[in-house]
């Protein structure tokens, strides 16, 4: 398996995407505990309740993070904030969400976390819709993309500047310096970020679509020009707008024109973008070669979710020849993420957590997990008995066994017996980076001021309800993520929580719901919202 390089600097960032895919993690937990043997059709297991409980408050970092004027607003310690955004360029850029414990807006990520979101949704919405979730997460979801449409008229990327707002520790609420705009177009491309965009609103268009067919029409309508222009004027954005090399460097655009490639065609159903997902795979594709999911290297998750044409798509395109090689890469994929197969990836600890890289550690361990319930669901219910590895065989049941392991780690089944969520459980992050959180609700200090707090012994005196921590400490004697609060001040991953949160909505689909097996509602490749 192999990790993309990535110029992080000297910042400790967080990605809002993994909070998704977090909480997913956990509904999709809620449900396979006790499933029984599996044949590839077995009925599933009773649901769990501390994973539909931790898939709760996991939605909740969605609301702390939410900037612009609040509507229904469920945190107490949280207020209207940055109502300005997009002024300078007569654009209202006020909702969207805040990329971690800072105050800047990153497109990139903010992109991935929706795309992941309407994944979720896509999938396991009706299991969201039993633990009264699914109207929360079309309503996050909505924050983010009613604000990636408003940018996308000035495809800008970042809203303010690193340099400024980092110079600065106080709440979102009480901002006062400067929140100028990056852009990119056609003199200055980005053709990762516009091609993430791109692939986020054509994910949303197919949420929206049995609900508000006018707003799912226009996602779509937006979603199409993007791809259009990020093919035509390729330049990687980090390239072109260097001052994000230091926070959200993209190692290259294929990948993104994959993804975005992939989500239009299952939105559309029009051949060109399929063709397209083809043609680009001849340069980009990396065939045979496993690689990690995260907010800047879309691979794996193009490959998983172009299998899904493969599973179930019509004849004339299920037994295409790129189709075949998409889903063989999707199975080293998961291959690489069993323990047991004899081509697993070494890169776990003893414990069992997948550990890739000290910076922001639990993104893998959280998106391996939710892109391996994912396949083992598409398996289940195209009655796919097994997948080969070496010569060895394994179920469906082997990779939800396996993200369970993840999300039970994240959720307390580690050797420091801390939740990593906080807020669940009786042992979690009690001093997380995050400036709302650790500066109390009556204060307003000035800019500089404000660094006091971040500096505090004590623990915050707001809860950032539902963020899923990650520290890039390692400590050579013990295992920790968390503990050594003076490493990143424990970094807020709110985009782990992306990842999360699909692996909770799968394993707490699994459960029977009514007595009935749970399968995945398909009828055709297109059909996720009939």
């Amino acid at each position: 398996m192999k990790q993309k390089k990535k110029s992080k600097g000297l910042w400790c960032w967080s990605m809002l995407a993994l909070v998704v895919l977090a909480i997913v993690a956990v509904i999709l937990l809620v449900v396979m505990v006790k499933t029984k043997p599996d044949d590839g059709s077995g009925p599933p297991g009773e649901p769990v309740k501390k994973y539909a409980d931790a898939l709760k408050l996991a939605m909740q970092f969605f609301d702390v993070q939410k900037s612009g004027k609040l509507e229904n607003n469920q945190i107490e310690w949280r207020g209207d904030s940055g109502l300005a955004d997009g002024s300078e360029a007569k654009l209202d850029l006020s909702k969207g969400m805040y990329d971690a414990g800072d105050h800047m807006k990153f497109g990139f990520p903010m992109a991935f976390t929706a795309t992941v979101l309407s994944w979720a949704i896509l999938e396991y919405g009706d299991q969201m819709q039993v633990v009264d979730q699914l109207e929360p997460a079309r309503s996050s979801l909505k924050w983010i993309t009613d604000y990636l449409i408003k940018r996308s008229s000035f495809s800008e990327c970042p809203v303010g500047s690193p340099k400024l707002d980092h110079s600065c520790w106080n709440r979102p609420e009480d901002m006062k310096e400067k929140r100028p705009l990056r852009q990119v177009n056609t003199t200055i491309p980005g053709t990762d970020v516009a091609a993430e965009t791109a692939a986020a609103l054509a994910s949303a268009s197919l949420v929206f679509k049995s609900v508000d067919s006018t707003y799912a029409s226009s996602l779509l309508k937006h979603a199409r020009q993007l791809f259009a222009f990020a093919d035509k004027y390729r330049k990687s954005y980090s390239i072109s707008i260097p001052e994000v090399q230091s926070f959200y460097n993209s190692t290259g655009y294929g990948d993104e024109l994959l993804w975005a490639a992939g989500w239009l065609y299952h939105a559309t159903g029009r051949k060109p973008y399929f063709y397209a997902t083809g043609k680009t795979a001849e340069t980009y594709g990396n065939w045979g070669n496993p690689t990690w999911f995260s907010w800047d290297n879309k691979l794996a998750g193009a490959q998983v979710l172009m299998s899904r044409v493969s599973f179930f798509g019509s004849k004339d395109v299920s037994t295409n020849d790129v189709l075949g090689k998409y889903r063989e890469t999707a199975e080293a994929v998961m291959c690489g993420f069993l323990p047991k197969s004899p081509t697993a990836t070494e890169s776990r600890t003893e414990n069992g957590l997948i550990w890739v890289s000290e910076w922001n550690a639990l993104q893998q361990s959280v998106s391996s997990a939710f892109l391996a319930v994912v396949y083992s669901d598409y398996m289940r219910t195209s009655r796919t008995p097994h997948i080969s590895c070496s010569g060895s065989t394994f179920k469906p049941s082997d990779l939800r066994d396996f993200a369970t392991s993840q999300a039970n780690y994240v959720l307390g089944d580690n050797p420091m017996q801390m939740s990593y969520v906080v807020g669940y459980g009786d042992s979690f992050p009690q001093q997380v980076h995050h400036r709302g959180a650790s500066i109390p609700a009556d204060e307003n200090p000035a800019c500089k001021d404000g660094f006091k707090w971040l500096e505090a012994d004590t623990p915050n005196p707001n809860i950032a309800t539902g963020a899923l921590e990650g520290d890039k400490c390692l400590s050579v004697a013990v295992f920790v993520l968390i503990i050594q609060t003076r490493c990143c001040h424990n970094v807020i991953l709110a985009a782990l929580l992306t990842y999360f949160t699909h692996l909770l909505i799968f394993i707490y689909i699994i459960c029977k719901r009514e007595g009935a097996l749970y399968e995945l509602q398909i009828v055709g490749v297109f059909d996720w919202y009939g």
